[in-house]
């Protein structure tokens, strides 16, 4: 007697008509015809049942913040920063915890339970950190947040900012973050990156960095950020976010790059709704798009993961908490257009991003976490493709959140009544 069983679902590595038993929490069978009962089951409908997206590259602290105090007006990088400035000195505890609350809500509904979000230590304060340590905790039940402790303003750049990383870390922040690229000077940026490093080696932490997050050629920190993870044995908890300078980088020099990113196991963290709209800034045409070689990436074995980075925040004023949004950009933006290419994205949707936060128990075989989310899609391609309605999600074994699927209703002579979402309107071979 189970819990719960979900039939007749369709699995991303294309196994299809399987039923999910689930107890205490954790799945206990995977097999077609499961021949037992449950206290619950959901008939899946020959649907996508899919592991829950996993967002590792988040701004929690400054989500549903857009419009305050203004807006940005440029749409620029530089002037988010600033903008951002101008709003950090004025926020409350209050205001943080509520608008993250409100997102975490959002972000349920779209089956992402998993979120690394990056806090802002630039403030002495520290009431971001405050702030995101609460939320952390009130949502513990239904998502894991794990958060990285971010000098915004520049490690050395920033009057305080060694002092307010190394007091965040101390509050219990997860992992250590950084942002050579905004240094003063390269000098400074190589510099943050060595003494970040040693941090988190003396602590045992991951390090997860905003990287290069420039159109200039001649921004090499992931090279250091590479070297430096080897010198302190971190292979494999460490992240490159974002790394779009690589998008202008001479062939030659990342024929070299790439081999020394693999043997320091980066984790690499593309953001293509951000990148695509604030890299090439000041390209007239042809324009850089800024997001990095993803494909290059991939097949050099590197983990690629893809995050949402913001939503409605003084740096995107869009996004809607979809990771499946976030796939549809990368695969235009990327170039990723055929079939197993698209089965790598939904990777770096799911299993690439767990595996780039430490997720343990995750995914869909027995002894795997009872987590799971049933689209309205048939599969992987089709959910990249219309990223459907999340018509359950299930943390832990129990329902957490439902969404009605989207039928359409015709009134037309000789045509049928409803479309199903995209299922009714498939190719016919």
């Amino acid at each position: 007697m189970f819990d719960l069983i979900v039939r007749n679902a369709n699995l991303p590595d294309g196994r299809t008509g399987v039923d999910i038993g689930i107890e205490g929490g954790r799945i206990v069978a995977v097999e077609r015809n499961l021949q037992a009962q449950a206290a619950e089951e959901i008939d899946a409908t020959g649907r996508l049942v899919s592991p829950p997206f996993v967002d590792p590259h988040f701004h929690m602290d400054a989500t549903l913040s857009l419009g305050l105090p203004r807006m940005n007006v440029s749409g620029t990088l530089l002037e988010g920063i600033a903008l951002w400035g101008e709003l950090r000195p004025i926020v409350t505890k209050e205001g943080l915890v509520d608008r993250a609350l409100r997102y975490c809500d959002l972000a349920v509904t779209q089956g992402l339970l998993f979120i690394r979000s990056h806090v802002d230590t630039s403030d002495p304060r520290l009431v971001t950190v405050e702030a995101m340590i609460e939320v952390r905790e009130r949502v513990a039940p239904y998502i894991d947040l794990q958060l990285v402790a971010f000098p915004q303003d520049g490690y050395y750049r920033s009057p305080g900012a060694i002092d307010a990383l190394n007091r965040a870390l101390d509050m219990g922040v997860d992992i250590v973050g950084g942002i050579p690229h905004f240094e003063r000077t390269m000098g400074d940026g190589t510099a943050s990156v060595e003494a970040l490093c040693r941090i988190a080696a003396d602590r045992g932490l991951p390090v997860d960095m905003h990287c290069d997050e420039t159109d200039d050629p001649l921004s090499r920190h992931i090279e250091t950020l590479a070297a430096q993870t080897i010198r302190f044995g971190l292979q494999g908890r460490v992240a490159g976010s974002h790394l779009t300078s690589m998008h202008s980088m001479d062939n030659y020099y990342v024929s070299k790059l790439i081999p020394l990113m693999a043997e320091a196991e980066i984790n690499v963290i593309p953001n293509p709704l951000i990148n695509i709209m604030l890299q090439g800034r000041h390209d007239t045409y042809p324009k850089r798009r800024g997001m990095t070689r993803v494909r290059e990436l991939m097949d050099a074995g590197l983990n690629v993961s893809f995050g949402h980075d913001c939503v409605m925040d003084p740096w995107y004023s869009m996004g809607s908490g979809d990771m499946l949004e976030v796939g549809h950009m990368a695969i235009h933006v990327a170039q990723m257009a055929g079939i197993d290419d698209k089965k790598r994205i939904f990777d770096a949707l799911t299993v690439n991003s767990a595996k780039t936060m430490g997720l343990t128990g995750y995914g869909l075989e027995k002894g795997c976490n009872a987590d799971l989310v049933i689209l309205q899609a048939s599969d992987t391609l089709e959910a990249l493709r219309l990223k459907p309605n999340r018509l359950a999600v299930i943390r832990r074994g129990k329902l957490v959140a439902r969404t009605a699927p989207r039928i359409g209703e015709l009134f037309l002579d000789e045509r049928p009544a409803r479309i199903d979402g995209g299922r009714d309107y498939m190719p016919r071979y």
